[in-house]
């Protein structure tokens, strides 16, 4: 008989872990609250509406080979559509257009950088200093800033305001839903310096063309083939465990027994059903009320014209650097005429308070600054979408408490042999992102299997190399 693995939750590290457990001949038994999967990257049906709208926003980069290979484990590789441009708005004039051009990487945005309005030559100047900074500091050197924020390596390096405003704030708050002020600094040195200088391809965006829920929808076949199965609408109400091992969950629908057991929660939800016994065996399930939660607002707009358009040219997206809102993207024309536009504000706390008419007013306001020409546009339906757990911190002290996956392994780390962590905040090394959730989930799965594991990360190309980024 197969042996069996229950998940808990049905995002994407929980999903992760029940693929690759069933590719290796076991039995996953997914146990999510919701009805759809996905967790926090998902959609839903808008009762207001009825229109299928993704809770946030959620892009996928070059560097994410984890990612890429999850999609392409469920067959899904081909419904993403990749583009290596980024547009950022100017007013009054036309966005900045940062392209690659054919020098080799880490010089291949050097042209669009430079013929960006939106900067200062004195801003441009000190942030190629800061990057050729970041490619001698190398991949490891990083971890010696793991005590400090970013901002504190920013003003190290001397960087204009203007530039920390305009530049690395939309970069590093979009990819790690944190403020440079708050943020880990060996984190945001990850994203630049493995999203944006080890090799051109690492930076190309990604998006769904399909309603993110519909890209999980091949898991349900490779699960159940695996003799699995998923519990849409079960809530986990407790982890049984004799003291010595974990035997299964306690369900609303019952008790799942299982050799294994995966918590693919958020750390207050784990931190609801770890007992007390539980705490005082794992080392890993004793500070889980210390992660705080970092907003995400998205914000669904719909208009009657399109306003996303440069010339004959469409953006799929545009940065709105130094603005409340950081990102606009394009979702097209729908069946009834309507241009959707979804905005995005990351580290999202001020707007936890406000109505969705405040909302819209507000982002309306950022939209009417980045595009001058959608000025007297307003759009007919409005959807404000709020995440308000949406990631956790990754500040400095935060990061030093991530869990590891597997019991035991972190320096006088003792724990439950076979209960497994999994999810963006354990330590995986990336920020609290998608990537970082499936290379858990593949962590996981490889820890209870012995078989498979993480897909190594995009190689770095020669120039990067040779300049000192390994």
């Amino acid at each position: 008989m197969k042996k069996k693995v229950a998940v808990i939750g049905g995002g994407l590290a929980g999903l992760a872990t029940a693929i690759r457990v069933a590719e290796a001949g076991w039995s996953p038994i997914v146990i999510e609250t919701r009805k759809r999967l996905g967790g926090r990257a998902t959609s839903f049906e808008d009762p207001r509406s009825g229109r299928t709208l993704d809770n946030c926003q959620h892009v996928v980069m070059g560097c994410c080979s984890n990612l890429v290979d999850f999609y392409d484990r469920l067959g899904v590789l081909d419904q993403i559509e990749w583009h290596e441009e980024t547009w950022w708005a100017n007013p009054p004039g036309n966005p900045d257009r940062m392209s690659p051009s054919f020098l080799p990487a880490p010089l291949h945005f050097t042209g669009g950088f430079m013929r960006m309005r939106l900067l200062s030559l004195q801003s441009k100047l000190a942030i190629s200093r800061a990057m050729f900074s970041l490619l001698r500091l190398g991949l490891a050197g990083r971890m010696g800033w793991r005590d400090r924020t970013f901002l504190d390596f920013l003003r190290d390096l001397k960087q204009p305001s203007d530039a920390i405003e305009l530049f690395w704030t939309p970069i590093i708050v979009s990819a790690c839903n944190l403020g440079v002020e708050e943020v880990a600094a060996d984190l945001a040195m990850k994203v630049i310096q493995e999203g944006f200088l080890a090799g051109r391809w690492h930076s190309a965006i990604g998006l769904a063309r399909a309603d993110l829920s519909a890209l999980y929808d091949p898991a349900a076949q490779i699960i159940e083939e695996a003799g699995g199965r998923i519990m849409a609408g079960a809530s986990a109400h407790g982890i049984a465990y004799d003291g010595v091992r974990v035997s299964g969950v306690i369900t609303n629908q019952g008790m799942v027994h299982a050799a294994s057991v995966v918590s693919a929660l958020p750390p207050e939800r784990l931190d609801r059903i770890a007992s007390l016994p539980m705490r005082d065996a794992d080392s890993r399930l004793r500070r889980l009320e210390e992660f705080e939660a970092s907003p995400i607002l998205g914000v669904h707009m719909f208009f009657e014209a399109p306003i996303m358009n440069v010339g004959d040219r469409s953006m799929p997206y545009l940065v709105l650097p130094g603005r409340p809102t950081q990102w606009l993207f394009n979702k097209g024309e729908g069946a009834d005429g309507l241009h959707h536009v979804h905005a995005v504000v990351s580290a999202a706390v001020d707007w936890m308070g406000l109505t969705e008419k405040e909302i819209a007013e507000r982002v309306l306001q950022d939209i009417y600054w980045a595009l001058p020409a959608a000025r007297g546009l307003v759009p007919g339906v409005v959807r404000a979408i709020k995440e308000k757990r949406a990631t956790f911190k990754a500040t400095p002290a935060i990061n030093r408490l991530r869990p590891s996956v597997q019991a035991g392994v972190s320096a006088g780390g003792v724990g439950i042999s076979n209960l497994f962590l999994a999810g963006d905040w354990c330590d995986t090394g990336w920020p609290a992102t998608m990537e970082g959730a499936v290379r858990s989930g593949y962590q996981a799965a490889a820890a209870i299997t012995g078989t498979g594991g993480i897909v190594p990360d995009v190689p770095v190309a020669r120039m990067p190399r040779w300049l000192g980024l390994r």
